[in-house]
Formats: C-alpha cells, structure tokens, sequence
C-alpha cells in the first residue's frame, strides 16, 4: 500500500498541518481503544498514524477529552499507549493524540513508519525516530 502523509478534518479553523508535530502517514491495522472509567471498549480499523496519534475508523465514538488504552495490533507486534480523544467524526471514527508512550512502544511505532512506502511529492520518508 503507497502512504501520503495527510491531515484529518478539523473542527477548529486551523487546518491540521498547522496543529500536527509530525506527518501523519496511511497504514491499515486493528485498534482497541478501551475507556477504563467507563470500562467501555471498541474496536476499529487504525487507518492513518503518526508518532503522535492516530484516527480510528469506527462507528462506535467517545467523547472529545475522553482518555483512553490504545492497543494497536499489526504484523504479529503491538503497540500499547495512553491517549486522548481529539476529534470526533459521528459514526465514522476518533483523532487520537498519544500521552507520552513509552520508549518500548516507540520503537515499534518507529518500525511500522519506516516500513511505510511513501509517493509524497517531496519523496518524505518518516522519521527513524524524533530524538
């Protein structure tokens, strides 16, 4: 699958390139995102990331500001990380921003953007890793 980096609908008036620290880049993988409060939990199809969130594509949603357990299964790996809910599409999916993952989760998260084939004009490749 050929990857462009791209941005998520906003309802702010600020488009997403000018609010997002890192590119964010297509990949396709399972995601379980559990509210542990509510003890509430769905399951979607991961369809962009990045190094600091993510969006789910799930008709379930929760609310904006709702923190959640992100559980992202991919090639036999998992990624596990806290989050918060930054953005809603009803009935569609959730813009996911990561809570400080730890460094374990942020060598996987680095190894599925590396491996992410990329067609941008500018030829942009992730990066290996932002520190």
């Amino acid at each position: 699958m050929t990857s462009t980096p791209s941005d998520l609908p906003s309802g702010s008036g600020a488009s997403g390139s000018d609010r997002r620290k890192a590119p964010r880049f297509g990949l396709m993988a399972i995601a379980e995102l559990s509210d542990p409060e509510a003890a509430r939990m769905v399951t979607g199809k991961l369809t962009q990331i990045s190094r600091t969130g993510c969006y789910v594509a799930t008709p379930k949603t929760f609310a904006v500001g709702t923190p959640l357990k992100v559980i992202v299964s991919r090639d036999e790996r998992t990624f596990v990380a806290k989050a918060n809910i930054i953005h809603v599409q009803e009935q569609m999916g959730m813009g996911l921003a990561f809570l400080d993952p730890p460094e374990d989760q942020l060598k996987i998260l680095d190894s599925w953007l590396a491996e992410i084939p990329t067609t941008s004009p500018l030829g942009a490749r992730p990066p290996e890793s932002s520190r």
